[in-house]
């Protein structure tokens, strides 16, 4: 029987690419986001594909959600909490609701979705992993709100892997660093792509697969022995701190 994961922010990037490698792995695979009509574009075509239509942020879509996913299965495999907002300003210009919006959806819908399907998940003895930011482990500009709640994910996974560990879920947490997305190739000026190339010892942004590649393993039995770890798949940018580019050799 095909093992069953749910993927939150599935419409594109991450968790797109992510969704593929678990369906190409023979998993089936619930993409659940919040804007309709991309994830229906997304999911078409693709075998073993339901898409969901519903908002972490909210109780009552997780809720739904839960009743919805128990339709395919009494246990859950694998969660991995991708869905996410990004809102970067300096910190005298981040208002409350700014704040909160991003909370929202960013630490407080793991926290709903990982409470949610904590019973689907003991039946399967499955996996957790979160997606959060380098920017939650290295604090930079105009990313308060955003740095903020990455870096809380980070210590919720290692919570949920003290707690849960005892009935077999394994919690881990994969940290991103830039990549090449539609999005990020659209905002990032030439003069980022060449700044962020210098500091990356890899010299390159990662790819939507590369950072799916990761989340498939962990989520697999290959990592039947990891939990509780915070892993960067950034191509080296945060084991070099803040030196200057210069000083690289």
């Amino acid at each position: 029987m095909a093992k069953l994961a749910l993927v939150t922010g599935a419409a594109r990037g991450i968790g797109l690419a992510t969704s593929k490698l678990f369906l190409a792995d023979g998993w089936h695979v619930v993409m659940l986001d919040r804007d309709a009509d991309e994830l229906a574009s997304a999911a078409k075509g693709l075998d073993g594909a339901v898409p969901l239509v519903a908002d972490v942020s909210i109780p009552e879509d997780v809720e739904r959600a839960v009743v919805e996913v128990a339709k395919h299965g009494a246990g859950l495999s694998a969660l991995v909490n991708n869905a996410g907002v990004a809102d970067f300003g300096p910190i005298e210009d981040t208002t409350f609701a700014r704040w909160r919006r991003v909370m929202d959806t960013n630490l407080d819908g793991v926290f709903l979705m990982s409470q949610a399907f904590t019973p689907m998940l003991k039946e399967a003895k499955g996996a957790i992993v979160n997606i959060a930011s380098i920017s939650g482990l290295r604090a930079s500009t105009l990313r308060v709100a955003y740095g903020t709640s990455k870096a809380a994910v980070m210590h919720l996974t290692q919570q949920q892997a003290a707690e849960l560990g005892e009935f077999g879920i394994r919690a881990n947490c994969v940290c991103p660093g830039p990549v090449r997305t539609k999005l990020a190739m659209a905002v990032h000026s030439p003069e980022i792509i060449a700044a962020y190339h210098d500091a990356i010892p890899l010299n390159r942004y990662g790819s939507e697969e590369e950072i799916g590649n990761l989340i498939h393993f962990l989520c697999s039995d290959k990592a039947s022995y990891v939990t509780g770890q915070i892993i960067a798949a950034d191509g080296g940018f945060e084991s070099t701190g803040i030196g200057l580019p210069a000083l690289r050799t």
